[in-house]
């Protein structure tokens, strides 16, 4: 195949020390508001990855987190060494400084790590809206990167100059070019829409603070791509990450850890959870994290409790398993039956994601769940066995009516829905439909996903 007919996006890194605007910048290149923005440093933690555009090329932005080049341990050190992987993966790096606080030692310590490392650079000079650009910039030349280049993030101003002089020399000009003097016999460069992404699995990774999610993410990745830290509230957005296991296609999504609502102070926190719970709703199929060597809380029901509501198809998984003796093991097994109960359509699994253990049943109970969760249900099969569940038992009368339920059929995927038509069907008891819901799912082995059933009652036309 020619080389021009392939062409691998451009990626462009956005570092620098915390609450210097990486994260409003980032928001803007993606025209999204995926990273979370506060005024308050240190807020990015993982490396958050983005598509912008310029024209008709594409790029890959990525945000990371404030820049501690010096620390040698804690969440720090972790943060510094996700941004160094961005820095190396990077094909250009726009540093950004502050121009109302001025130049810093610490931007001093950044500039000459960039040096070092060889990459293309461009400095920004970033909140300088309603500020004399040359006055400002001035110190910045000290740094020796070349020209500051005045920018505000939050406003735009200054921001498409910037990119496409960070994109410049990178090949983009040259896509004119390559098409003219190109092989008129050589086979075309496959097509793939936009939309092809949604044949990915979404799968969405949800639990209460340090139960592992973030260590899981990492073993299923096979590298430490994002920060997995012993202590609680370490993940603080949602991540959402690409990866491939033999021919399946998934995009992972790493979240913030779910607190008791009352135990939720901050306001960037509170944006956390929502994150979080936006994310669920967005994915095709939740895992669900349990700590083995804590007791099974309310909170952890809560949070089954809301992924059921979406209808979200479910894998749980009882991690840090390595370590319990036979009791603690059976312990926690008569715990989750108890206070767990409603997930019984969920396969269950044990994992140690810190020794990469249970890593590929996890995976194949989230196939399975996602097939359930769109599986196509035959409308003849779907009304035989509707018959014979009524056959074997029959819905309660109301007063001197039996409900009658006359076909069946699918009305919607993920999660399945079966529409019952029939007549005075409003009186069917709950009891009924979790009987129907336990024959459909039998029938059409749908397990990891819930059901939805609706009732449809036929007009009476002797009702008035």
């Amino acid at each position: 195949m020619n080389e021009s007919a392939v062409r691998l996006k451009p990626v462009v890194a956005l570092v620098g020390r915390p609450n210097v605007g990486k994260s409003t910048l980032f928001n803007r290149l993606t025209r999204s508001r995926a990273a979370l923005v506060a005024d308050m440093p240190g807020l990015t933690r993982d490396r958050h990855y983005g598509e912008g555009r310029v024209g008709s090329h594409p790029y890959i932005v990525v945000d990371t987190g404030g820049f501690e080049p010096v620390a040698k341990d804690g969440i720090l050190a972790e943060m510094a060494r996700q941004t160094r992987l961005a820095i190396d993966e990077a094909d250009a790096v726009i540093f950004l400084a502050d121009g109302r606080t001025g130049l810093t030692a610490h931007d001093r310590e950044i500039a000459a790590l960039l040096r070092r490392t060889g990459r293309p650079a461009l400095l920004a000079v970033n909140k300088l809206e309603g500020m004399k650009y040359d006055v400002a910039v001035a110190e910045f030349h000290e740094l020796g990167l070349g020209e500051p280049h005045p920018i505000s993030s939050a406003h735009g101003d200054g921001v498409a100059e910037l990119i496409d002089l960070a994109l410049a020399g990178l090949g983009l000009d040259d896509d004119e070019e390559a098409a003219e003097n190109a092989d008129p016999d050589a086979p075309e460069a496959e097509f793939v829409p936009e939309d092809a992404r949604d044949h990915r699995i979404r799968l969405a990774i949800v639990g209460r603070p340090n139960v592992g999610k973030s260590t899981l993410v990492n073993a299923l990745l096979g590298e430490q791509r994002v920060i997995a830290f012993d202590q609680p509230g370490t993940t603080r957005d949602a991540i959402e990450i690409e990866f491939e296991r033999g021919d399946r296609r998934y995009l992972l999504i790493d979240t913030a850890g779910l607190r008791r609502r009352g135990k939720v102070f901050q306001a960037v926190e509170k944006f956390s959870v929502i994150k979080t719970l936006q994310a669920v709703e967005a994915a095709n199929v939740v895992v669900l994290m349990l700590d083995a060597h804590t007791e099974i809380s309310d909170q952890d029901a809560h949070i089954a409790g809301f992924v059921l509501e979406t209808g979200r198809a479910l894998v749980v998984a009882i991690n840090k398993w390595d370590g319990l003796d036979e009791e603690q093991r059976e312990r926690i097994k008569r715990e989750f039956e108890r206070k767990m109960r409603f997930l019984s359509f969920a396969t269950v699994l044990t994992t140690s994601a810190l020794h990469n253990r249970g890593i590929g049943p996890l995976l194949k109970a989230v196939n399975t769940a996602h097939a359930a969760a769109f599986a196509k249900l035959s409308t003849p099969k779907l009304t035989r066995e509707l018959h014979a569940a009524v056959e074997q038992q029959q819905p309660p009368r109301k007063g001197i009516f039996r409900p009658k339920m006359r076909y069946a059929h699918q009305g919607g995927q993920n999660p399945p829905l079966v529409i019952i038509h029939g007549s005075a069907l409003d009186a069917v008891p709950d009891s009924y439909r979790r009987y129907l819901e336990t024959r459909f799912r039998n029938a059409f082995k749908l397990q990891g996903t819930p059901m939805r059933i609706e009732f449809r009652a036929s007009h009476n036309p002797y009702v008035d």
